[in-house]
């Protein structure tokens, strides 16, 4: 964070939330909007701020193991706490079955609830001071870029919709990845695993070879997409989300740009590559390039503020080159590749038809 956080600020936000307030607080992903998870009016003022779709389900943000317990039905699981501690503090959710004493609003009417402990300072000191579990979705409107700095959740929410805790630039800036276990013989919502498997849900930096070495046992990938209107087994499951305003398209060859410049017409263009070839000279007139790394981590840490820079006022299109291939990295880094595979899922969504 560039300037030091003022801790006394904990006690205010954690007030805030206790009289069923909004605090948006950073997370080592993206800042998220904080609210009661326990108080259905709180979390409905969580939907109403953000016009999210009352059957997008939201995370709970714990401080650890023993908090997380207290909000499944039933025993955890050796597979679950197995996770919990080889990646928490960490971007890494975990759906397991819902206690009655979650509000089914939380959970968008599913069964099933879905469990993170962030890994930052300002996030943890929040849920200590409230002491007791917080949602807390991206702190931004429904289906827009997630924001990665108090700026960028500032554009979206006033002073009195939302306390803001300014921790500086999101260090992954990618959303967690989220992974739902599953009881033998148990449906899709869910359960503690007891030998019934492992599916991700959402890509995150958290990938499927890890996951597996600590539960010794494959993890599949889910759909990746589900329908508007039923119940969602997991955020970040629509078709469309993380989208600019400006129309956004992914292009893998220069020739397809040329294209999509046509389309333009004589509109502003933004081009975001990865490349370090991509020259301004070799760009279609009106067209802007905007450098992203090429490096998955770093790219990854970028995208959402590079995103938004380019969406400017007067563009109308975001042209994205596409980004190396999962399967291209997988031999020198599992760990790069799913960066890569999470980043192709969010640039898919942002860039799909609204």
């Amino acid at each position: 964070m560039s300037d030091p956080f003022d801790f006394s600020l904990i006690d205010a936000a954690a007030e805030r939330l206790r009289s069923g307030g909004l605090v948006a607080f950073p997370t080592e992903t993206v800042y998220g909007l904080g609210a009661d998870a326990l108080s259905a009016d709180a979390v409905e003022r969580v939907f109403q701020a953000k016009g999210r779709p009352a059957a997008n389900p939201l995370i709970v943000h714990v401080t650890g193991i023993d908090m997380a317990a207290t909000l499944v039905d039933g025993p955890l699981g050796d597979d679950a706490t197995r996770l919990m501690r080889a990646f928490w503090p960490g971007p890494l959710s975990i759906v397991l079955p819902r206690h009655q004493r979650v509000p089914g609003i939380v959970t968008g009417g599913g069964p099933s609830v879905a469990l993170r402990c962030p890994d930052h300072p300002i996030a943890l000191a929040l849920l200590f001071a409230f002491g007791g579990p917080l949602v807390g979705p991206s702190a931004n409107k429904s289906g827009t870029v997630s924001p990665t700095t108090a700026a960028h959740v500032r554009e979206a929410f006033d002073g009195q919709t939302a306390l803001v805790l300014d921790g500086g630039a999101c260090q992954t800036g990618i959303e967690s990845t989220v992974i739902r276990l599953e009881q033998a013989g148990a449906g899709a919502g869910g359960g503690s695993s007891m030998g019934g498997g492992a599916t991700i849900l959402r890509p995150g930096v958290v990938g499927a070879e890890q996951l597996e070495a600590v539960l010794e046992a494959p993890v599949r990938f889910g759909p990746g997409i589900s329908e508007a209107g039923a119940p969602l087994p997991s955020p970040g499951m629509l078709a469309s989300h993380y989208a600019p305003r400006a129309r956004t398209v992914l292009f893998s060859d220069w020739s397809e740009l040329e294209l999509f410049a046509e389309e333009a017409d004589s509109a502003s263009i933004a081009v975001l590559s990865h490349s370090i070839l991509a020259e301004e000279s070799d760009l279609p007139p009106r067209a802007i390039l905007h450098r992203l790394p090429a490096t998955a981590t770093e790219y990854a840490a970028a995208l959402y503020c590079t995103l938004r820079e380019a969406d400017a006022p007067g563009t109308s299109l975001i042209a994205v080159h596409r980004p190396p291939l999962p399967q291209y990295a997988q031999a020198d880094s599992p760990e790069a590749a799913a960066i890569w595979r999470a980043v192709h899922d969010r640039l898919m969504r942002a860039a799909a038809p609204r």
